[in-house]
């Protein structure tokens, strides 16, 4: 159980690095969370600020993922087994936590998808670039980054259940999944009310 918390709160606190917050306010001079979707994460930076600074906040985002569960793997040994596997899910998953609701800005941040990606790449770097061919793909077919995000948990749900890596790591999973789902609601409404911002409009502009 000491594991558990000191992989949670060690995942936590990587996720709390807000980047497109920080970039935003020391770069742009701009609180990102006041512009188009109202929250700190990749793909708002990406609608609201272009794809340019978009791609840098991504990056980074997926890295404090990768970082989390790496620094986990490295100080226990922990293989992506049914053995490993529930230490590191709580790592990483911890980190999206933190990405989604940072103590530091009133638990309000991003909504988690590239930290995600960013978890799934220190688990297994193959499954993580499946992840993100699958998120890319989805997204560029549908033109809705939403509709990629719903891929990739879906992907990652899946992908656990099916390497039979136990219950703790399915279930983690399968929650994260649902709380992404969650966050993402208001982007299916503007879907279907056609009112969300498609990929291919953010791209052309000139940010």
């Amino acid at each position: 159980m000491r594991d558990f918390i000191f992989a949670a709160v060690i995942g936590y606190l990587f996720g709390n690095i807000q980047t497109s917050y920080l970039l935003g306010k020391y770069v742009k001079k701009i609180d990102i969370r006041t512009l188009g979707q109202g929250n700190a994460g990749a793909s708002n930076a990406v609608e609201s600020l272009g794809w340019k600074f978009g791609a840098v906040v991504a990056i980074v985002d997926v890295l404090k993922g990768v970082f989390a569960v790496l620094l986990i793997r490295q100080l226990y040994n922990a293989g992506f087994d049914a053995e490993g596997a529930p230490l590191l899910y709580i790592a990483g998953y911890s980190a999206v936590l933190g990405h989604i609701y940072p103590f530091f800005m009133n638990f309000k941040g991003g909504k988690g998808t590239a930290t995600m990606i960013g978890v799934l790449l220190g688990l297994n770097p193959v499954y993580g670039l499946i992840g993100i061919l699958i998120i890319i793909a989805t997204t560029f077919l549908t033109d809705y980054i939403a509709v990629g995000t719903l891929a990739l948990v879906i992907y990652i749900a899946a992908m656990t259940f099916f390497k039979d890596l136990g219950v703790l790591p399915v279930a983690i999973s399968v929650l994260g999944g649902l709380l992404s789902l969650k966050l993402h609601l208001p982007n299916y409404r503007r879907i279907q009310a056609g009112k969300e911002t498609k990929l291919s409009n953010v791209v052309k502009r000139k940010k």
